[in-house]
């Protein structure tokens, strides 16, 4: 099933308001936005998927809507699925995606995404896949 594409234009508009510069690529079967090179946030099917670290995601897991990410069958220590109940309001999805931005301006980039980062900058047209191999 694809992402929802609706949630989507609702997470640009709330990253552009907060004057957030975003790259999107797909991720998790869905859409993934990366703030410098680290995950932000992303949709998978109709939920947002946020990388807010262990204790936020305890915090984050007693209200509504939200549940552990177990994209693999095992949750994710740190990650949370927000389903589209808890996103009604364009304010509560604004809150929720300052999370992730917050929390991945904090980490620090993989090697490997700093590489196909840089990669990108030279090479805008090639995937990293490609890049490697040339």
């Amino acid at each position: 099933m694809p992402f929802n594409e609706t949630l989507a234009g609702r997470i640009r508009a709330a990253l552009a308001a907060d004057g957030v510069e975003a790259r999107e690529q797909k991720m998790f079967g869905g859409l993934s936005f990366m703030v410098g090179d680290t995950y932000a946030c992303g949709i998978v099917k109709a939920d947002l998927v946020l990388r807010i670290g262990k204790e936020a995601a305890e915090i984050a897991l007693t209200r509504p809507g939200a549940r552990p990410m177990d994209f693999t069958g095992r949750p994710m220590p740190g990650w949370v699925f927000v389903g589209a109940t808890a996103l009604d309001d364009d304010a509560a999805l604004a809150e929720w995606v300052r999370m992730g931005v917050s929390y991945g301006a904090s980490q620090r980039p993989s090697r490997k995404a700093r590489k196909a980062s840089q990669i990108a900058a030279v090479h805008p047209r090639k995937s990293p896949a490609r890049r490697d191999r040339a």
